[in-house]
Order: structure tokens, then C-alpha cells, then sequence
């Protein structure tokens, strides 16, 4: 056997393994990538819950709401707490509050 085809034989060896650990790859970083953009969107999606739900409470009540557990208690926020903190900081009743939302470490 000549090295030329020795070389060539190994090399078709090897691109069935390489393949397939290629392939691996790509797909945990698409999974990964992928469970980025959806917690990403859930803490979006809270961020904007809880702001309609301020400024419904402001329009039916005439201030805002002075608590996020006055939120949760009459307009039905729900926070899931295990994977975000919600930063709710009211300056005035009538004023609309500081909402931050940021996702918890290890979430």
C-alpha cells in the first residue's frame, strides 16, 4: 500500500467520528443558544406584565400601585421567584415606578 492511499484510508477512518462529534457540537450550542433567547424573552415578557398591570391599576384606581405584592395580590402578577427578582421602586403615587426584572444566577 502506497502512503498516498494509507494517508487516504485514515482519512476516511477519521470523518465518520469527526463528523459526528461536529455535529454534537452544533447542536448543544443551538440548545444552548436557544435557552438563552427564551429566558431572555421570559424576563421580557415579566418586565412588561408587571408594567401593564402598574399602569392598569393607575387607570382603574388612580395611582400607582405601592407594592408588587399589591400586584400580585389584586391583578394577578405572577413572579416566579426561583428564577427572577423583580426590583419594583415607587417615588410617588402617581409616578410611574422603577421596574427592573433581572434573571437570578443559576436559573
Amino acid at each position: 500500500m502506497s502512503g498516498k492511499t494509507k494517508f487516504t484510508s485514515v482519512l476516511r477512518i477519521l470523518a465518520g467520528p469527526a463528523a459526528i462529534l461536529l455535529a454534537a457540537l452544533v447542536l448543544t450550542l443551538a440548545v444552548e443558544n436557544l435557552s438563552h433567547g427564551s429566558t431572555a424573552e421570559g424576563r421580557g415578557r415579566l418586565e412588561d406584565a408587571v408594567r401593564r398591570a402598574a399602569v392598569t391599576c393607575y387607570a382603574s384606581e388612580g395611582l400607582y400601585p405601592p407594592t408588587l405584592a399589591y400586584l400580585e395580590e389584586h391583578y394577578g402578577v405572577q413572579v416566579d421567584e426561583s428564577r427572577y427578582t423583580v426590583f419594583y421602586e415607587v417615588f410617588a403615587e402617581n409616578l410611574m415606578p422603577d421596574i427592573t426584572v433581572v434573571e437570578n444566577e443559576g436559573a
